[in-house]
């Protein structure tokens, strides 16, 4: 009896640390939550939540700031880096699962790891000082010319300024960083996928390239969708490299080359010197790209549940 009371005892313990871990997680969120709300009720107060939102300006003599331009360079940046590495992740996955020999994998795979372990700074500095001179010579210079006779695409490929960095630069250089995450969700879900399904397919006279095609990938397709939000959400909150390569201008944009802001780029630009309604207004930024990152990944988890 007591041996088995000492048993309930540590189980009764595990489950109570592991209740508190789990709730203090959600505190820490909404305490993240609530102190930006209580930093930015100036900036609500001033300009209100829509207004503030759907403002375009940010003159400080005016003392007028909105987020739009900043939301939707966020929202750009990662379109483009999603639109890049989900097709180049999936298909490092495949290659990894279904096509590279067993003794190379490991190296393979050790090598798309690493450019998570890289900090951002680095691919910032990389980007600009290496990526963005490359993209302005061969890139911007080839697409502006190609599609410049085009009234419509012509004008969103047009090269306003010099220099090489700017919006697509940036989300470019976004791209490799996400490239990880969309690869390794991708390779664990197709790892998942039963052997019997395969080859069924096998024995059905099918070729490899339709197997991965018609079974594999409709298999785990829900896994992988989920990934790539996922990875669209760790994209939107990137901040080092961004803000060494996007430009750092808050004007209207043309070109998907011009130089532009996001929400991260303006706080971490800024902040050190604000003071009054600006910080207030840096604030309620940073608690609307905290708002669009959480329900990002949110939507991203309630897909993947969908599955089950």
């Amino acid at each position: 009896m007591p041996s088995i009371q000492k048993k309930i005892t540590k189980d009764n313990l595990f489950y109570a640390l592991s209740l508190i871990s789990a709730v203090s997680v959600l505190f820490i969120c909404l305490g993240i939550f609530f102190s930006l709300l209580w930093e930015s009720r100036a900036a609500l107060k001033e300009f209100g939540f829509f207004r503030f939102i759907f403002t375009a300006d940010w003159n400080y003599g005016e003392s007028v700031f909105g987020a739009v331009r900043p939301l939707l360079g966020s929202i750009l940046t990662s379109v483009i880096a999603v639109g890049i590495a989900a097709p180049m992740g999936i298909g490092i996955a495949v290659f990894l699962t279904e096509l590279c020999p067993s003794f190379l994998r490991g190296f393979f795979s050790t090598a798309v790891e690493l450019l998570a372990a890289v900090p951002s700074i680095i691919y910032g500095m990389w980007g600009l000082f290496v990526f963005a001179p490359f993209l302005e010579k061969t890139v911007q210079k080839a697409a502006a010319a190609s599609l410049g006779e085009l009234p419509l695409i012509g004008s969103i490929f047009q090269v306003h300024y010099a220099g090489g960095i700017g919006l697509f630069t940036a989300g470019l250089t976004l791209s490799i960083m996400v490239l990880p995450f969309i690869t390794g969700v991708a390779r664990e879900a197709l790892a998942c996928v039963p052997k019997e399904l395969k080859e069924a397919g096998y024995g059905l006279s099918a070729e490899r390239w339709e197997v991965v095609r018609d079974v594999s990938l409709p298999y785990v397709r829900r896994s992988i969708n989920g990934g790539v939000v996922i990875a669209a959400g760790r994209a939107l909150g990137e901040t080092m490299a961004i803000a060494y390569i996007i430009g750092n201008m808050n004007i209207s944009l043309t070109s998907v080359f011009d130089p532009y802001v996001t929400v991260t780029s303006v706080l971490v630009n800024e902040f050190n010197e604000a003071s009054g309604l600006q910080m207030s207004s840096l604030f309620l930024l940073a608690l609307l790209l905290f708002v669009l990152n959480f329900s990002t990944l949110a939507l991203a988890k309630l897909y993947i549940l969908r599955e089950k």
